[in-house]
C-alpha cells in the first residue's frame, strides 16, 4: 500500500537526482538546509477517539547517547536490553559482565562490537571509549556505590538501579563523586516516568481527588531460591523493604510531594525458612506526612505475586491493581458523579504502555544531551534510604521514630519529565 503522505526529500536523494553534480549546501533551500523537523501525519480519527501520540521521531542513530549496561542479569536480559528498541535517545554500545561467554553471545544479540565488552577489572577502561556516555548500574545493591564512584572517575554519566544503595552514606558517596566528577547521577525509579502514574501525580497536584488523606499500598512476591543475592545481607542490604518495599515508599512520597516526618516499622520472617536466615520475609509500616496525610504498606517476600496500590481523598481516590509491575498497569477512578448527582463514577483510565525502561532512559539521555537535572537524581535515592533505615530502626526498637519535615513539596526531585507520550 502507497504511504499518502508527502514524501520526504533527503539529502541523498538530492544529490541522487541530479546525478550529484552539486554539492547540498550548494542548491538546497534553506528550510531543507535546517535540522530536520519531526514528522507529523494528518488526523484520521474523529474528536471522540483518544488523542493519539504520532510517530516517535527518534533521533539520528549517530546523534544519540550511547550506553553501557552494566550486569547481565533477569532486569538487563529479560526489561533493559530490549528497551533500547524503543527509545529516542539512546543506544546500546558497550556490555559489563564477569562472564564473559555470555557477554559475547548478548553482544551478538545486539549488535555490540567485541571491543566494546567489559569486565569488572577493566571496567575503568571504560574512560578511553568515546562511544560511552552514560552507564546503566543493575548489580547487586552492595555494587553500587562503587561502580557509580568508578563510572564517575571515568568520566562517565550514571543512571542507577533502586535501592540506590544499602546505606545512606554510600549513597551520598555516590552523590559526591559525580558531582566532583560533574557527572549526572540518575535513579531508575522507572514508575516517576510510566504514564499511569504521571496521571496520577497530576491529579494529586491539581486537587482532583480533593485534600489527599491516605495511602495503601502492597507489593509481594514468591521468593524462591534462598542462594540467590537478594538473600544475602551483605550483596542485598535487606529483604522486602528495600527490594519491593521502596516501590510502597517512593509512591507514597511522589503522589502526595511531601516527605514524611513520622515512620513506623514492623518486620517478621518465619523461623527456619531458609530463604530469610539473613534478610526479613516481610515489611509492614506507616508513615505520617505534615500535612495529615498518612500511608500503610506491606511488603513481601512470601506471598503470591500482589501489586496493588489506592490514593483516598476527601473528593475521590485513584486505585491501581497492578500498579506496580513492568507493564499491564490498571488505574480507575471514582468520584462523585457530575451528571447524575445520586450516583458515584468510576472510570478506568488507560495509557499506551511502551517500556518503562525505554522512558527512563530516554528521560536520562535527554539531560545528559540539554545538561537538565534528571527528575530523580541521586537526592531522590538517598531520602528513600534515610527513611528505610529509620524503618528499620523503628522496627529494632518497637517504637515510631521522627524524621525532619521537608520544607517544600517534591523536595528532592528534578523537573518533571517532557517526554510523556
Amino acid at each position: 500500500m502507497m504511504d499518502d503522505a508527502p514524501r520526504l526529500w533527503t539529502r541523498r536523494r538530492m544529490l541522487g537526482a541530479t546525478g550529484g553534480l552539486l554539492t547540498a549546501s550548494a542548491w538546497m533551500p534553506p528550510v531543507l538546509a535546517a535540522a530536520p523537523q519531526p514528522v507529523k501525519l494528518p488526523d484520521i480519527f474523529a474528536r471522540t477517539e483518544r488523542e493519539r501520540p504520532g510517530p516517535p521521531n527518534p533521533q539520528p542513530e549517530n546523534e544519540r547517547v550511547g550506553w553501557a549496561v552494566v550486569g547481565l542479569g533477569h532486569l538487563s536480559l529479560e526489561e533493559i536490553l530490549p528497551a533500547f528498541g524503543q527509545m529516542k535517545r539512546g543506544r546500546l554500545v558497550a556490555l559489563v559482565s564477569g562472564d564473559r561467554a555470555k557477554a559475547q553471545a548478548i553482544a551478538k544479540q545486539y549488535g555490540v562490537a567485541d571491543k566494546a565488552l567489559y569486565d569488572y577489572k577493566s571496567f575503568d577502561q571504560l574512560k578511553d571509549n568515546p562511544e560511552v556516555q552514560a552507564v546503566y548500574i543493575v548489580l547487586p545493591n552492595s555494587m553500587h556505590a562503587e561502580f557509580t564512584v568508578r563510572a564517575a572517575q571515568a568520566g562517565k554519566h550514571v543512571f542507577c538501579e533502586k535501592p540506590m544503595a544499602n546505606t545512606s552514606a554510600e549513597c551520598q558517596q555516590m552523590i559526591d563523586a559525580c558531582k566532583k566528577a560533574d557527572r549526572k547521577l540518575g535513579i531508575a525509579y522507572r514508575l516517576q516516568y510510566e504514564p499511569h502514574h504521571r496521571a496520577v501525580i497530576q491529579m494529586a497536584r491539581n486537587k482532583e481527588l480533593g485534600t489527599l488523606k491516605l495511602f495503601t499500598a502492597n507489593n509481594g512476591q514468591n521468593q524462591g531460591d534462598p542462594n540467590q543475592w537478594r538473600h544475602k545481607k551483605a550483596l542485598a542490604g535487606g529483604g522486602a523493604l528495600p527490594d519491593v518495599g521502596i516501590y510502597c515508599l517512593s509512591a507514597a512520597r511522589y503522589f502526595s510531594g511531601e516527605e514524611p516526618t513520622e515512620v513506623q516499622g514492623f518486620s517478621y520472617s518465619t523461623p527456619n525458612d531458609p530463604r530469610f536466615k539473613e534478610v526479613e520475609e516481610s515489611f509492614a509500616f506507616h508513615l505520617r506526612f505534615p500535612s495529615g496525610f498518612q500511608a500503610h504498606c506491606t511488603s513481601h517476600y512470601s506471598t503470591h505475586e500482589t501489586k496493588d496500590l489506592r490514593l483516598m481523598g476527601t473528593d475521590g481516590w485513584a486505585s491501581m491493581d497492578p500498579g506496580f509491575s513492568y507493564s499491564g498497569l490498571r488505574l480507575r477512578v471514582g468520584t462523585k458523579s457530575k451528571s447524575f448527582p445520586k450516583a458515584d463514577d468510576t472510570v478506568e483510565r488507560s495509557f499506551s504502555q511502551p517500556s518503562q525502561f525505554a522512558r527512563e532512559m530516554d528521560h536520562f539521555s535527554r539531560c545528559v544531551q540539554e545538561n537538565v537535572v534528571p527528575h530523580t537524581p541521586g537526592e531522590e535515592g538517598l531520602a528513600d534510604m534515610r527513611i528505610i533505615e529509620a524503618l528499620y530502626r523503628s522496627a529494632q526498637e518497637g517504637k515510631a521514630v521522627k524524621l525532619e519535615a521537608a520544607k517544600k513539596l517534591d523536595a528532592f526531585r528534578g523537573p518533571p519529565p517532557k517526554e510523556e507520550a
